[in-house]
């Protein structure tokens, strides 16, 4: 009888160590059966946290935030490209070799190689993840941003609710002398009292990059300018003179030539910025609620133990394929 229960005991154990799931060391997650490998994710991990911290070793404690991060950005993309497959979402070779040419260009004349070798990244694989971005912005394309307007009561109600947003502050138009010499200024202040034009003075004497446009300084608000600058001239009336006024360039003349007072802009003129703001909002707001519907009906299973033996050191020994 106890050869029995010690038989069937064991017979037991034997059946709960087969049903207990197996960890698989090489894969961190499962979304929709689909396996996101512990190679892709130490590679992209190494890539973000050198692109974010450089070479400085890191604890595991400081590289964590770095991994749940990433690894929400791998569940989303890959939920992403299979939704864009079940929506057979396409992209031609052709739009492809047009984004990484676009890419390439981006670079300094045969710096671009230099770079992917750096990121430990090959062509191949480069061209693997412009498609599948292009696959994912075609599927928001048509599947969340299209059934994205902006109505004109939104843009009304925007204009109305921020005022203080379309308001332009006061701003002035001004001309400038600038020699190195206090004794010049002030003999070149004698020559404006004398009747002497203002541009004629800059082109001729005025040692700043705008003395080819007669000291020219256009239209600026408070704060675009050095403190010293605005100090003298938005006191000026229109058609003033300021006295020399010293700064760290030398020493300054100041002439206001126009004065246009703070307003509100009207609807019209902003329109089409309150449109595309409100666009860019709507847009991200849809996409989020697009990618948590996805995410509430995914599978997505992860590899906790294999998670946390991820150390996120750079990689070595690895080479980009050409």
């Amino acid at each position: 009888m106890r050869r029995l229960l010690a038989t069937a005991l064991l017979a037991l154990s034997a059946c709960s160590q087969q049903q207990k799931p197996q960890t698989d060391p090489n894969v961190v997650a499962t979304v929709n059966g689909e396996v996101i490998t512990r190679a892709d994710f130490e590679r992209e991990l190494s890539r973000e946290s050198q692109a974010m911290e450089g070479s400085a070793p890191r604890s595991p404690e400081q590289i964590e935030p770095f991994k749940q991060a990433l690894l929400e950005t791998m569940v989303e993309r890959l939920m992403l490209l299979q939704a864009a497959r079940d929506a057979q979402v396409q992209v031609s070779a052709e739009e492809v070799d047009r984004r990484m040419l676009a890419l390439t260009s981006e670079y300094p004349a045969g710096t671009f190689d230099t770079a992917l070798a750096q990121s430990q990244t090959s062509k191949t694989e480069l061209a693997r993840r412009t498609k599948e971005q292009l696959l994912v912005e075609r599927l928001l394309s048509e599947q969340v941003f299209s059934r994205v307007a902006v109505t004109e009561e939104q843009i009304r109600r925007q204009y109305d609710e921020n005022p203080d947003r379309w308001t332009e502050p006061e701003q002035v138009h001004a001309q400038q002398i600038v020699v190195k010499g206090l004794d010049e200024a002030k003999r070149l202040q004698q020559l404006l009292w004398q009747g002497k034009k203002f541009p004629d003075l800059a082109r001729r004497y005025s040692l700043s990059p705008d003395a080819k446009v007669g000291g020219d300084l256009g239209f600026f608000k408070r704060g675009e300018m050095p403190p010293a600058f605005d100090d003298a001239i938005f006191r000026l009336s229109p058609g003033g003179t300021s006295d020399v006024v010293s700064t760290d360039y030398g020493f300054h003349l100041f002439r206001l030539l126009e004065k246009k007072p703070a307003r509100k802009r009207e609807l019209t003129e902003v329109r089409g910025q309150i449109e595309q703001t409100l666009l860019v909002e709507l847009r991200a707001e849809r996409q989020a609620a697009y990618v948590k519907a996805l995410r509430e009906k995914a599978q997505v299973k992860l590899n906790e133990q294999v998670l946390q033996a991820v150390t996120g050191r750079p990689l070595g020994g690895t080479s980009a394929e050409p």
